[in-house]
C-alpha cells in the first residue's frame, strides 16, 4: 500500500456535484492498493498513521498524533499512487489492484482505521470521479509505502 498523508484544517470530497464527506482538523489520506498487500500491511499502516506524531503540541513542536488531538480522517482511494512513469509520457497503472481485489481491501483498511482511531472515519467512494479539497495545515505531507518501511 502507498499513502499520501496531509494534515489539514478541513477536507471534503464531492461526488456527482454533491458533498459526500467532510472533516475538520485531522488527516486527508490518499490510499493506493496493490495485489501484494496483506492483512499485516493494513494493520501496520493504520497503527503507524494513527500514532504518527505530526501535529503540533502547545509549544509548536510536532509531538501529537491524530488520536491525541481527537482528529478526524478522510480516506480516499487513489489507484494513481502506483503510476509508473518509467516509459513514455502516459503513466502505467498496471501495479494498482483491480477493483475485485482492491474493494475488499479498502473496506478492511476503513475498519482498521476506525478500530485504531476509536471512531468512524470519512471516506470517498471507491472508483468514483471525486473532487477533493483541503486546507493543508503546515503544510505537512508525508508519503508511506508498506513495502518500504523507512
Amino acid at each position: 500500500m502507498r499513502v499520501v498523508i496531509q494534515c489539514c484544517l478541513n477536507a471534503s470530497v464531492i461526488v456527482e456535484n454533491k458533498q459526500h464527506a467532510s472533516i475538520e482538523n485531522g488527516l486527508l489520506i490518499f490510499l493506493g492498493i496493490e495485489d501484494s498487500d496483506s492483512e499485516d500491511d493494513i494493520v501496520w499502516l493504520s497503527n503507524k498513521i494513527c500514532n504518527l506524531r505530526i501535529f503540533n503540541d502547545e509549544t509548536g513542536v510536532m509531538n501529537l498524533s491524530v488520536k491525541e488531538i481527537d482528529g478526524q480522517i478522510l480516506l480516499i482511494s487513489q489507484f494513481t499512487l502506483f503510476a509508473s512513469t518509467k516509459k513514455g509520457n502516459r503513466p502505467s497503472h498496471i501495479k494498482a489492484s483491480k477493483a475485485e481485489f482492491a474493494i475488499p481491501v479498502y473496506g478492511k483498511v476503513i475498519s482498521q482505521f476506525e478500530k485504531d482511531l476509536g471512531k468512524r472515519i470519512e471516506t470517498g467512494i471507491f472508483g468514483a470521479d471525486m473532487k477533493v479539497s483541503l486546507t493543508n495545515d503546515g503544510p505537512v505531507t508525508i508519503l508511506i509505502d508498506t513495502k518500504n518501511k523507512e
